[in-house]
């Protein structure tokens, strides 16, 4: 059964968060980079936009969350979370945090793109050239890398794809090179 087949199933064929039948598609939650079922949602085209596109929020749109962040998937709980992070500052996204309670691995994934934090708070990662980094970015090398501890050595202009961010230190990233997962120093890369 293919991974769309699984997340139709699973969610009736609609929306997890809105419960709209129109326009659906695969939604892989960053920072995952394996996707698969525990790691995606069936959304809408319009609820993907929005989570995309933070400036085209819609706060009305997200009172479903008052139904979604309940469900029993993980993923689909992951994503309310860091929504109604998004609207706290509107008054009843609050109110539906305090009600919500995530096991303590569901709350490093929904922390692990550190949306909920105010912009004072966040360690921005950047590129070589000043770019800032997100989480589920390509990057490309800049500069041959030997990794520590093995025999490895990452050529400059291999592409590293959908990396995750360090949450505590703005100049490592870590993606998959060649199969292995690595740690990057950012100075090194360059965004895509």
């Amino acid at each position: 059964m293919s991974l769309l087949q699984e997340l139709q199933d699973r969610s009736g064929n609609q929306c997890e968060l809105c419960t709209s039948k129109n326009s659906l598609s695969i939604y892989e939650v960053p920072p995952i980079s394996t996707g698969g079922v525990d790691g995606s949602l069936l959304a809408c085209e319009n609820c993907q936009h929005q989570i995309e596109n933070p400036d085209t929020t819609d706060s009305n749109h997200w009172r479903c969350l008052n139904d979604s962040m309940w469900n029993e998937f993980r993923a689909v709980k992951v994503v309310a979370w860091r929504l109604l992070h998004r609207l706290k500052k509107e008054g009843w996204p609050q109110d539906l945090l305090d009600m919500m309670y995530l096991e303590p691995e569901e709350l490093t994934f929904a922390q692990a793109t550190g949306e909920h934090l105010d912009d004072s708070e966040k360690v921005i990662h950047r590129d070589s050239n000043g770019a800032i980094l997100q989480a589920g970015d390509n990057v490309v090398l800049i500069k041959d890398l030997k990794v520590k501890g093995s025999s490895m050595v990452c050529k400059q202009g291999t592409a590293v794809r959908r990396i995750s961010l360090d949450p505590e230190n703005a100049e490592y990233i870590e993606g998959k090179v060649d199969g292995q997962n690595i740690v990057i120093v950012t100075k090194y890369v360059k965004k895509l």
